[in-house]
């Protein structure tokens, strides 16, 4: 779709709202007035863009409402961009290519995020879980530093100096409490188990000590 493509369909769709519609009138694509109603601006793109939406915060100055209306995207494209918008505080429209159907995704208004308390108990958790500051703010020459890799590193040093061992053992003189369960589940390919209860490294897990003891 054109962006002219775009017009006829979001301008009968408000004007079905009672809204007398004209085009480029000014800065703005398309303007709108419904009698003492505050004026509606659209602004008309083929796709979601930085300047897009830097047009329409420009638009806001002016008028209360301000809509983006863009062809209908894909499905993650369209969330993403969406919620960029509502925290914006802009309107989103959607015109569907095939039809010219027009959906109005969300409307402006004053954006307040809907806190997640699960996700920011999981965020301090991470946090106190890493030991010091590995990643000094990127990732490592090997990738992200986590305190779960950490905790396997450290089980991994301690089995490289005293051989195969009891998980209590490693989890006492490691400092890793989930020791056992860590070596048991055994995400990274480090460690196998010898004995009920016993683990040793992996050349694999050789190979991360010489590799992770590097950064």
């Amino acid at each position: 779709m054109k962006e002219t493509d775009l017009y006829g369909p979001v301008k009968a769709h408000l004007t079905a709202q009672g809204y007398e519609v004209k085009g480029e009138v000014g800065a703005a694509d398309v303007v709108a007035r419904r009698g003492d109603d505050p004026l509606v601006v659209v602004e008309l793109k083929t796709g979601f863009s930085l300047a897009l939406f830097h047009q329409a915060i420009a638009r806001q100055a002016i008028a209360e409402a301000v809509y983006v209306a863009v062809p209908t995207p894909k499905r993650k494209a369209g969330r993403d961009n969406v919620a960029l918008a509502r925290r914006l505080g802009l309107g989103v429209i959607f015109v569907r290519p095939r039809d010219g159907l027009v959906e109005v995704v969300c409307d402006p208004g004053p954006f307040k995020p809907r806190k997640s308390p699960m996700k920011a108990d999981r965020l301090l958790r991470a946090f106190e879980r890493l030991r010091g500051d590995p990643n000094d703010g990127g990732a490592t020459r090997h990738g992200i530093v986590t305190g779960y890799r950490q905790d396997a590193l450290a089980c991994a040093r301690f089995l490289a100096v005293h051989g195969p061992s009891r998980g209590a053992k490693v989890a006492g003189w490691a400092e890793v409490p989930v020791a056992t369960r860590l070596m048991r589940d055994n995400h990274y390919g480090w460690f196998r188990k010898v004995a009920t209860g016993v683990y040793d490294l992996t050349p694999e897990g050789r190979k991360a000590l010489a590799d992770w003891g590097e950064d």
